[in-house]
């Protein structure tokens, strides 16, 4: 059986996903599917790091500004979705390259995951889901340890699929996990290649800066003001994400601009690091240290032959 070939690209924010997954696709026929919780709406360009057309230099990308802020997403309709990508590219004679930090969304695609209800709050799970992304995996699992301590105590902080449900559960039951059991199983309908960048911690905080910087000049503030003349506030699922909730109170006069700056650097400095520790857990990972190589060609060179010699094309 021809299975679809899927690389996925992860590592931390600002350490050169986006330019490499181009690349990459220009070497290897592919087309990228973003695994991005914030790139997937519309309207929200600079504060999610949204690759422009110019950047994507032409090549296909899917999954990518196609979403209105004023509604939800859920990780189970990136899945959907992201997979109903991955025949389409298949079908095509196309490789699909899966980029993105969103750890939850790179799950999804890698092992089969049971999206049943537990009850009808649809809200609830996706709150829950962005609390996951935006805050880490311990502080989901604290929520649950506050709610149901055995559970908590059965439970992985970071299988956060299963700590989703045993506080859907604990909120809605006291019967609380006793009945529940699941295991990540990997998805075999896919031939998966996985690879990450990393690099010296310093330097990567020092691009995350630099980076937070450049969106307050290139209009951050004034794209948060468009969306909040859209009718978005801070109760909505996508103004939870670093680099939009922090402005709010700047906004409002709370804080200074200075501040606000702080904070987003610090707040994606934080999710950085949680993100290298999420793309750890994955065993058959390849990592690629991007202040080990030349220059970034270099690196994408060596990674396209190796991923040659792994699929035999």
């Amino acid at each position: 059986m021809n299975k679809p070939k899927v690389i996925i690209i992860g590592g931390p924010t600002a350490v050169g996903k986006t330019k490499t997954s181009i690349e990459l696709a220009k070497k290897l026929n592919g087309e990228i599917i973003s695994a991005d919780s914030m790139q997937i709406y519309k309207y929200m360009d600079i504060g999610s790091a949204k690759p422009s057309t110019i950047e994507r230099d032409g090549i296909a990308h899917h999954l990518l500004d196609f979403v209105s802020p004023l509604e939800s997403f859920s990780v189970s309709d990136f899945k959907r979705l992201g997979e109903e990508k991955i025949e389409d590219i298949h079908s095509r004679g196309k490789v699909s390259i899966v980029v993105g930090g969103t750890g939850l969304y790179i799950n999804s695609l890698l092992y089969e995951m049971d999206f049943s209800e537990v009850s009808d709050d649809n809200e609830q799970r996706r709150s829950l889901e962005q609390f996951a992304l935006n805050e880490g995996n311990e502080a989901l699992h604290h929520r649950l340890h506050l709610l149901d301590p055995d559970s908590a105590s059965r439970i992985h902080p970071n299988n956060v699929k299963r700590v989703i449900r045993a506080i859907e559960i604990a909120s809605n039951s006291e019967a609380g996990m006793k009945d529940f059991k699941t295991d990540l199983v990997p998805n075999f309908n896919y031939d998966f290649y996985l690879m990450a960048l990393t690099g010296d911690r310093e330097k990567l905080y020092d691009r995350i800066n630099l980076r937070v910087l450049d969106m307050f000049s290139n209009g951050l503030v004034k794209e948060l003001i468009f969306l909040k003349n859209m009718g978005l506030d801070d109760s909505f699922t996508a103004m939870k994400g670093i680099g939009y909730k922090e402005i709010f109170p700047y906004l409002e006069g709370q804080i200074s601009l200075d501040q606000a700056i702080n904070e987003i650097q610090q707040n994606t400095r934080r999710y950085a690091k949680r993100q290298l520790t999420w793309f750890k857990r994955y065993q058959d990972l390849k990592w690629y240290d991007v202040d080990q190589y030349l220059d970034l060609e270099t690196l994408i060179e060596t990674a396209a032959n190796e991923i040659r010699s792994y699929y035999k094309i």
